[in-house]
């Protein structure tokens, strides 16, 4: 059986998103699950995976900020 391993960014990436996802959660009182379905329904998963370089950069407040703000001009809760 052959063992691939990720490269740095994708492994990055992976982190970044782990740790986005249920702190958006807790900070809009959903559960991981309930913020996964809205990120994706809105548009905010699409701008994290596009952007998640940009926003790993940033205070997790603001990123989570900035994916809420897409997610509401998407139609989300305002």
């Amino acid at each position: 059986m052959e063992t691939k391993v990720l490269d740095k960014q994708t492994s990055d990436k992976v982190s970044f998103i782990s740790y986005i996802i249920p702190k958006f959660a807790a900070d809009y009182k959903m559960g991981v699950p309930q913020a996964y379905q809205y990120l994706k329904q809105y548009g905010g998963l699409a701008f994290l995976m596009e952007h998640w370089w940009a926003l790993h950069t940033d205070n997790d407040i603001w990123a989570v900020h900035d994916i809420y703000e897409i997610c509401r001009e998407n139609g989300g809760m305002k």
